[in-house]
């Protein structure tokens, strides 16, 4: 060890060279020795394994004394792999190509799959749920033409081959290492009895950084994990160093510990091998499998001792009786299945670790990433296997078993979807033997004895539903495993060759049979609701029927006739070992049904697809006539029991026995429950005697004592309200049974069509709900929809595309398929709906839109009955099953039926006539073929009805039937109560009927039937005498009135009472005139109610036969109203009354209903068009007429109608929110971009509140403050927006209003404490109440007339008004409630958004907010306009507009600031001021200068500040000498952009025309004298650079500045505008857009009249100047030239302002959805530079936010709420990357606002679960910009919660 201690001291690189030097040397024994030393001393596994010292030593060695960086880049540089392998773990992206894809579990990395070409291919993304593994170059698992560029080229096929010394170091040293893991994870082992999980999870936390460095070294590409599979894989470096050497005495310790936890690794324990010993004496051999040894495992052995008492507590004999039962290997060649494990190497090892760690992630990461490794594949899925019923037997007890199911199937998908591989392990390692082994080995643990049938001697058991072991699935990845081989054909051969294989696999299958049995309760309802059925038809589902479709896939041709032939074998062995071990003989048990009879479906399937396509011939697989009957009882027992449930004959066993029966047909059960039921039956039905199967049916569905003449009877088993329901069930499931096709004939193709109609015809559904409805065939995951008819073209063929519309209520609509006219008129099949729906509501659903499709195309207006539809003719083997409706019982049936319904007995229904029709019909398209046989004399005698001469329907429907005894209660009608009659003739008569009388007994014609079939041999069979009906049943208590014969009188035939059924619905009597039949126009049968119906049959009946034509005309000629039974009781009497007296009602009801509807309609009608009161009471006035009335208001809350008042005010509903929408605005027209790469960025610069925020700051620099703020705006960014709904109430009615909502504990969407409500009419969401003036509502009269008074006049006035201060209102409850708003004003928005100023809170900064307030709801109405006015009129936002209201509130509060006269801008605005002396404060800082001021901001201050209400005369005013100014500032600006020669040039042009008289209102003069005053002292010009003068290359024409000029006071003359159309209510006229200035520059009376040729207006003539213009604008120009402390430059920024920004729009986005999810699902975080785990976006400003991530969190409040303060001033609008949708934060509330991508067929997938690609959605995608700028996504969007700051 000397040597060992010495080269631990020395540097670590250095020791590495000097090793790796002495092992390449030809002599390197001593090399190797040191080496060995060294490892051992660093490698002991006795030092703790967090100790990381270890790892570096192992990384300097095996790099050889180069960095180990180094050493991994050179040995990349011999990557030979041509697979990819990428190994993933759950909620990993990748991405699934079914085009390209072999097996259908194939995926591909990100990477791979962008980089190969899948255009137009049928792929989809998904999130792995278990992990994986990328297969791109693997051509076993997918086609070649699908592999990426890089694995295309197979670069690794010629790459220089490895130099040897580079790898040598590792060769030597990883041995060691991996020994040293695997010693810990010995050490580190305890079982888990004695331990918790915590201390496996240590154990494994501890070893995280040895584990991460093997996965390291499998990155490193193939050379690397070539050097370890040798390692892992070599028995002899296994056999010397796992013992450790002799003389250590810890690795002996732990090769003792490793052998210990061997010990339990084989299926069986060794104890319980001893117990099976002893039990295998009293054991019957097996049937197929040789008398091998038999181990038995029934209640296995307990593992721990509190387990034993546990089992024998609950049933000590059950166990036995188990232990008899169940076989657990049927031949000793699986014995090695069920030993303990050896190991012969290191991988086997560590595999068995990794298991008994119960599969720590990152042990399966490196297990996997070794895969690309050919050898290594091989020996590790042989591995596998081997260690296969240890894994399973792990996963039994574990207690995280998700997780480790994941991990498994994670492994096992990428082993065994190889057929290569799978077929190799099959054959050598008996895969199939163990799986099989295994998963009986598994459900035995929960087995329990099955109830069905005879409780007390059944010796069969089924599996326990409600054990974890069913309820976890816990089951699955074994299931999964065994489907995935079953997938492979070589595999599937080998399994359906060996039989003893295939009875172990039946006896497994039967444990499933018979199993979660249901029980009806009788008397009370059930207490616990047991929800073991979703267990039970899960397990059915995977475990038996999928491996099953697995099987059938490959049994398509005739070659593999043997398979078919042997499982069938099988199956009917197996059901009549089930029929003899529960005691089954012919009867079931009543009150019993059991959903899962999976014995009997593999038997049907495997019998349809031998017929279908392997040609067998049915009757060489099917057994006698008495197993027949046995099979069918159970299936038909379902099937009444579906009809029970329906009828709420079950409702005591609680909802959960409705979901069985819905599970049971639902789309993803059906194909592998109730179609092989009804397919069976069918079979059964076509080789029984017919008679025999009707009467089962009857009574099966407990009606046969319904089916009687007389019109009252006993039911011993249903009570009266469900006797109509079951009738109905039992006539639905024969027409079902007789036309249904699915199994007996159609093709594919015409299945898929089929089924596509019926759920088209039940609703229009979207594309993916379609795929999910239609029941898939074979197996569910492989996507392979059989047929050559695709499922695109199919639903082409059938249904037409609905785009995805816009409803105007915002909800989302998506693309929808519905049925095109023809399929309705031709194709749509009631049955199929019938059979398929989940739902009884989607039956009456497909009947209306039939209905309303019939109405539309003018074919039928009444109620139409189900169409008949012809069927696809039966395949030859199945024709049996026509007999069903040539035999006497279903005839008598009929008859007995017509009858009763034409006699309006009780519980008779029009669905009955239908369906009782429907049969006549499809007996009449059917015919049997005459064979000659069938006309044999003796079956009359031994038939002892003689109610039909044969079975033939077309001679049994003229048939005259005379009279019928029948059984009733004394008390019936029929009953008679005369004296026999007195003369002769009438008494011979009467005898001779007593003879002919005919009598009816379901009952005894299925005993007797029965009865034959086993006596067959005996000749009594004839005389077998008849027990009464009445005997075999139940007699109810309390005793019912005797029974007494009667013989009633009938004289009818079926056709008879046709015609008569025909009258009776058309309510005429002589409805069919004797000739009809030759008049009858066929074409219009096929659609219409019950008349068309027996016309149809009538027609069709007549035309198959003379002698039916005949019979009609006969009846049609003497036919006379029906005359009912003479002695009419008082009960009937009751019933039709009754009937009567409820459609009474139903109509009242309708009627009412609709009145209900049409008020409601009319009341929205008006609500939505409320106009604001002002607005209205504008309209009314005429330009002479002064209406001097107060506004009258109504209150929604009380329903009173008065003024507003100052001690009772009322108040307008509105909605207060902040909006940044202003601020977003660009100066482009175009959107701008989503960066989806690196170098996109989006710059926040150019947006309208950035540039305000910019100038303001500019000018807080150089100007005093107070003056700063009034002359800009803000609340571009987070200003307030003010909308209403129109609706007032009184303030006091809203406070107790508001109380009621408080006390009111239902969950609302909005919160009551921050003032919320909704409006108690619209119920539109609204947050505070805004009070309305006293008084008038616009200005009427005195206030409006026009005025004569000249300019100087009004302005003067205009100053008094200005200094006049307000009347300070008096304290009233008025002034409190406008002071309240004002405060709920400033909450809406965030304090940052407020102050502006230097000093907080002061007046300045409160008279700034107040007057943005106004300006930017202004800006937004002209927003919500499109940007002008050309389009006049009130908009529909004005309608709704409460500026009015808002502008006299924000008066009332401003007036409480008077501007200092000093300053008072209207004095510079209006006058020449003389200069004034420089007062000695040289350091006050200037005011601003008026060419720098903010026109409209001055404009409001003045309307605002001044008394209200303000005459129009004066606003005027106001406007004019604004415009001057704003005017001036056009041309100061617009001189600012001339070339230095166009300036001189304008400027001489100009100073020639100022003497001209009009010269004040000229362009050229005034821009002359601009240009010259600007150019004084500190000019602005001096900064002209030569950039500018490239930017005016072209010349200025006069038209040019015109243009320009207009556009520049366009915003003034819109915004004052809008703000006189709300404080006059004058009308805006519309206009084309080229005028609007003139319309504008008329309508604010800056233009007399609007001159003729309108295009010639100069803004000049607008011009009213109240003094000198030149004087004036000198005095504005030398504001700014003499400016001492600022720079020109500055000084030219803020002349030159933008006033143009165009409409708000969020970010444009890409049209392909992939390009943003694969650029941001895994961009980091800019916060806290992680991958978020669920990235969003903010669609305004394109910045990028974690959704609820803990790691942004800022106070508590989360990134997406923060950065909706922030951007939106609290709204948001984020795309949430991982799911495609977008969510809306709104304040403190959130809401899903649906997604703006939409795949091909124009349908959302939110969450991406359907992974198909995605396009933007353009008119969504307008819509919601348009919810977005106009305010309104709380209006339209209902679905809102509350977020609590966690977004």
């Amino acid at each position: 060890m000397m040597a060992a201690s010495l080269l631990l001291r020395r540097d670590k690189k250095a020791t590495a060279a000097h090793l790796k030097a002495d092992l390449n040397r030809a002599d390197n024994s001593s090399g190797v020795r040191q080496l060995q030393e060294l490892l051992d001393t660093v490698l002991n596994p006795e030092t703790p394994a967090a100790d990381t010292e270890a790892l570096d030593w192992c990384k300097c060695l095996i790099a050889g004394g180069e960095g180990f960086e180094e050493f991994c880049k050179t040995v990349r540089s011999y990557d030979n792999a041509t697979l990819c392998g990428l190994v993933w773990t759950a909620n990993f992206v990748a991405y699934r190509c079914r085009t390209c894809g072999i097996s259908p579990c194939m995926s591909l990395c990100a990477e791979c799959f962008n980089n190969g070409d899948h255009t137009g291919h049928d792929f989809n993304m998904f999130r792995s749920q278990a992990g994986g593994a990328c297969d791109c170059g693997d051509s076993n698992v997918m086609r070649e033409s699908g592999f990426c560029r890089r694995h295309r080229l197979r670069t690794g096929e010629n790459l220089p081959s490895i130099p040897r010394d580079l790898l040598l170091m590792s060769e030597m040293v990883l041995p060691h290492f991996i020994l040293c893991i695997i010693q810990y994870l010995r050490d580190g082992y305890v079982e888990p009895d004695t331990s918790t999980e915590r201390d496996l999870q240590k154990v494994l936390q501890q070893l995280e950084p040895q584990i991460s460095f093997l996965e390291e070294l499998t990155k490193m590409g193939g050379a690397m994990r070539t050097v370890l599979t040798k390692i892992l894989t070599n028995q002899q470096t296994f056999k010397e160093l796992s013992m450790g050497q002799e003389e250590n005495l810890y690795a002996k310790k732990n090769y003792d510990k490793y052998l210990s936890a061997l010990q339990n690794s084989g299926l069986v324990s060794v104890e319980e091998k001893a117990q099976a010993a002893a039990a295998t004496a009293d054991v019957t051999v097996g049937a197929e499998g040789g008398a091998g040894a038999m181990v038995l495992l029934g209640t296995t052995a307990p593992e721990s001792p509190d387990e034993s008492s546990k089992e024998e507590d609950q049933d000590a004999g059950q166990s036995v009786g188990q232990r008899k039962r169940v076989k657990l290997s049927s031949s000793t060649k699986d014995q090695c299945i069920i030993e303990t494990l050896k190991h012969k190497c290191f991988l086997e090892e560590l595999l068995f670790w990794t298991i008994k760690y119960e599969f720590p992630q990152k042990m399966v990461t490196f297990l996997l990433n070794m895969l690309p490794d050919q050898d290594y594949k091989i020996t590790f899925t042989k591995t596998f296997v081997q260690h296969y019923a240890f894994i399973m037997k792990t996963l039994m007890k574990s207690h995280e078993s998700d997780t480790m199911s994941n991990r498994i199937v994670h492994i096992s998908v990428q082993l065994f979807s190889n057929e290569e591989l799978a077929r190799h392990v099959t054959e050598e390692c008996h895969l199939l033997d163990i799986m099989v082994t295994v998963l009986l080995y598994m459900m035995e643990s929960c087995l329990i004895k099955s109830e069905l049938q005879d409780e007390e001697n059944s010796r069969h058991v089924v599996v326990n539903c409600s054990e974890a072991l069913l309820k976890n699935n816990t089951y699955w990845p074994l299931v999964s495993d065994f489907i995935n081989i079953l997938s492979h054909q070589s595999v599937a051969k080998k399994f359906l060759e060996d039989h003893s294989l295939l009875m172990l696999w039946m006896s497994f299958v039967s444990f499933f049979q018979g199993m979660n049995l249901n029980k009806r309760e009788l008397t009370e309802h059930v207490e616990f609701e047991s929800q073991t059925y979703y267990a039970a038809f899960a397990a059915e589902l995977e475990a038996c029927a999928q491996p099953m479709w697995g099987l059938l896939t490959h049994c398509k041709v005739k070659e593999t006739q043997e398979y078919s032939k042997t499982v069938v074998r099988y199956c009917l062995e197996t059901l009549q070992i089930w029929f003899d071990s529960i005691g089954f003989i012919d009867e079931p048990a009543p009150n019993q049904v059991t959903f899962h009879l999976p014995l009997h479906r593999y038997y049907a399937m495997f019998l349809s697809k031998a017929v279908k396509c392997q040609g067998l011939d049915l009757d060489s697989l099917l057994p006698d006539q008495e197993m027949l009957m046995k099979i069918m009882v159970h299936p038909l027992q379902i099937q009444a029991s579906l009809s029970e449930i329906h009828s709420n004959m079950w409702v005591r066993n609680g909802l959960q026995i409705k979901g069985q029966a819905m599970t049971y047909v639902q789309s993803h059960f059906c194909n592998s429950m109730i179609d092989p039921d009804i397919y069976l039956l069918q079979v059964c039905a076509s080789r029984l005697d017919p008679d025999y199967f009707i009467s089962s049916v009857f009574e099966r569905f407990k009606v046969v004592d319904l089916l009687t003449m007389a019109s009252q009877h006993q039911n011993a088993v249903l009570d009266s309200e469900q006797e109509r329901p079951m009738l109905e069930g039992a006539l639905t499931f024969l027409v079902i049974l007789t036309s249904l096709r699915v199994h007996l004939g159609m093709t594919d193709d015409e299945i898929l069509r089929g089924e596509m109609v019926s759920q088209l015809c039940m609703n229009d559904r979207t594309h993916s709900a379609l795929l999910d409805l239609i029941p898939e065939n074979p197996n569910p995951k492989s996507g392979i929809v059989p047929g050559s008819c695709s499922f695109e073209e199919m639903l082409s063929a059938v249904a037409d595309f609905k785009a995805p519309v816009f409803e105007p209520g915002g909800s989302m609509q998506q693309g929808m398929y519905t049925p095109k006219a023809e399929v309705w008129e031709k194709e749509f099949d009631p049955i199929m709906v019938v059979l398929r729906t989940v739902y009884r509501r989607d039956v009456q659903s497909a009947m209306d839109r039939y209905s309303a499709f019939l109405k539309q195309s003018g074919m039928h207006t009444g109620n139409p009955w189900p169409p008949y539809k012809e069927r696809t003719a039966l395949h030859p083997c199945y024709k049996g099953l026509i007999r069903l409706l040539h035999c006497k019982t279903l005839h008598i049936v009929i008859f007995t039926l017509l009858y009763k319904i034409w006699m309006d007995h009780s519980n008779m229904s029009e669905h009955v006539l239908c369906m009782v029709l429907y049969l006549i019909e499809l007996g009449l398209d059917n015919q049997v073929q005459d064979n000659k046989e069938d006309e044999e004399p003796c079956i009359e005698e031994h038939c002892h009805d003689s109610w039909f001469p044969g079975t033939n329907l077309l001679s049994n429907l003229h048939h005259v039937i005379n009279f019928v005894r029948v059984r009733v209660p004394e008390t019936a009608p029929e009953v008679k109560r005369e004296a026999p009659p007195s003369t002769s003739t009438e008494a011979s008569s009467y005898g001779q009927n007593l003879r002919e009388a005919q009598v009816f007994s379901l009952v005894a014609e299925r005993r007797r039937k029965f009865q034959e079939i086993i006596n067959r041999s005996n000749t009594e069979a004839t005389q077998v005498v008849r027990p009464k009906s009445s005997s075999t049943r139940w007699v109810p208590p309390g005793t019912p009135p005797q029974l007494v014969t009667e013989i009633l009188e009938i004289r009818e035939s079926m056709l008879s009472l046709l015609i008569k059924l025909h009258q009776k619905l058309s309510s005429k009597q002589n409805s069919l005139s004797e000739t009809w039949l030759e008049d009858m126009d066929t074409s219009r049968h096929t659609h219409g109610d019950g008349i068309t119906a027996i016309e149809r049959i009538l027609t069709k009946a007549a035309a198959r036969s003379c002698q039916i034509k005949r019979s009609i005309q006969d009846i049609c000629g003497k036919v006379c109203p029906p005359v009912p039974p003479k002695k009419n009781s008082p009960a009937d009497k009751k019933t039709m009354d009754k009937e009567e007296r409820r459609q009474r009602a139903r109509e009242r009801q309708q009627k009412l209903l609709a009145e209900f509807a049409s008020r409601q309609k009319s009341f929205m009608e008006t609500a939505m068009d409320v106009e604001s009161p002002d607005t209205e009471a504008a309209m009314d006035l005429g330009g002479s007429e002064v209406m001097e009335s107060e506004v009258l208001y109504d209150c929604v809350i009380c329903g009173q109608s008065g003024p507003s008042t100052e001690d009772r005010p009322t108040g307008l509903v509105v909605l207060l929110q902040a909006s940044s929408v202003l601020g977003h605005r660009c100066q482009s027209k175009e959107a701008k971009k989503l960066p989806t790469s690196d170098e996109e960025h989006i710059y926040a610069a150019d947006t309208c509140g950035v540039a305000h925020d910019v100038r303001l700051t500019l000018m807080q620099s150089f100007f005093k403050d107070s003056s700063c703020l009034q002359s800009v705006s803000i609340g571009w960014d987070g200003g307030v927006y003010v909308q209403t709904c129109g609706h007032t109430l009184h303030i006091d009615c809203h406070k107790s209003y508001m109380e009621s909502l408080r006390n009111d504990q239902v969950l609302q969407g909005f919160s009551v404490d921050k003032g919320e409500f909704t409006c108690p009419l619209c119920r539109q969401f609204a947050n505070s109440v805004l009070p309305c003036r006293p008084g008038r509502g616009t200005e009427a009269g005195a206030w409006h007339t026009p005025t004569n008074k000249k300019t100087f006049v009004l302005v003067k006035e205009v100053q008094d008004l200005q200094e006049k201060l307000g009347p300070f209102t008096t304290e009233s409850n008025l002034s409190k409630e406008m002071e309240l708003v004002i405060k709920d004003i400033k909450n809406t928005t965030q304090k940052k958004y407020m102050d502006y100023g230097k000093n907080p809170g002061s007046p300045d900064n409160d008279f700034l907010f107040m007057y943005s307030v106004a300006r930017t709801n202004l800006e937004l109405e002209l927003v919500h306009r499109g940007g002008n006015l050309c389009s006049g009129g009130a908009s529909a936002s004005a309608k709704r507009s409460c500026l009015n209201q808002l502008f006299h509130v924000l008066a009332m509060h401003m007036r409480l600031y008077s501007i200092d006269s000093a300053y008072n801008p209207w004095t510079k605005l209006t006058q020449v001021l003389q200069a004034r002396e420089a007062d000695g404060f040289e350091d006050e800082r200037p005011e601003v200068p008026m060419l720098f001021r903010d026109i409209p901001s001055l404009l409001i201050i003045f309307v605002l500040t001044m008394p209200q209400p303000l005459r129009k005369e004066h606003f005027t005013c106001v406007v004019k000498m604004l415009y001057n100014l704003q005017f001036t500032q056009a041309l100061a600006a617009l001189s600012t952009k001339f070339s230095p020669e166009e300036r001189q040039a304008w400027s001489t042009s100009g100073a020639l025309k100022k003497n001209v008289a009009n010269a004040e209102t000229t362009f050229e003069a005034l821009l002359s004298h601009v240009i010259g005053e600007l150019s004084e002292d500190k000019s602005v010009y001096k900064v002209k650079t030569e950039e500018t003068s490239m930017l005016s290359s072209s010349v200025w024409s006069p038209q040019s500045i015109e243009f320009s000029l207009q556009q520049f006071c366009l915003p003034f003359l819109r915004l004052s505008c809008l703000l006189q159309h709300h404080l006059y209510g004058d009308n805006l006229t519309g206009c084309p857009e080229e005028e609007e200035f003139v319309s504008l520059a008329v309508c604010l009376e800056l233009l007399p009249s609007a001159p003729q040729p309108s295009n010639i207006v100069h803004s000049a003539w607008c011009l009213n100047w109240a003094v000198s213009a030149f004087g004036l604008v000198t005095q504005w120009c030398t504001e700014v030239t003499g400016l001492t402390r600022m720079q020109a430059e500055q000084s030219l920024t803020l002349l030159v302002q933008e006033p143009q920004w165009t409409a708000p729009r969020l970010l444009q986005l890409p049209d392909n959805y992939n390009i943003i999810f694969q650029y941001y699902h895994r961009k980091a975080c800019t916060a806290c530079k992680k991958v978020p785990k669920d990235p969003a976006l903010c669609l305004v400003c394109g910045a990028f936010v974690c959704l609820k991530g803990v790691c942004c969190k800022q106070q508590g409040i989360c990134e997406c709420v923060l950065h909706s303060q922030h951007c939106g001033a609290a709204t948001g609008i984020f795309l949430l990357i991982n799911a495609s949708v977008i969510i809306i934060i709104r304040g403190h509330r959130f809401c899903l606002w649906g997604s703006v991508y939409l795949d091909a067929h124009g349908e959302e997938d939110r969450d991406l679960r359907r992974g198909k690609p995605l396009f933007l959605c353009e008119e969504r995608y307008r819509v919601l910009e348009q919810q977005w700028g106009s305010h309104t996504f709380d209006h339209i969007n209902k679905r809102w919660g509350p977020h609590y700051n966690g977004l």
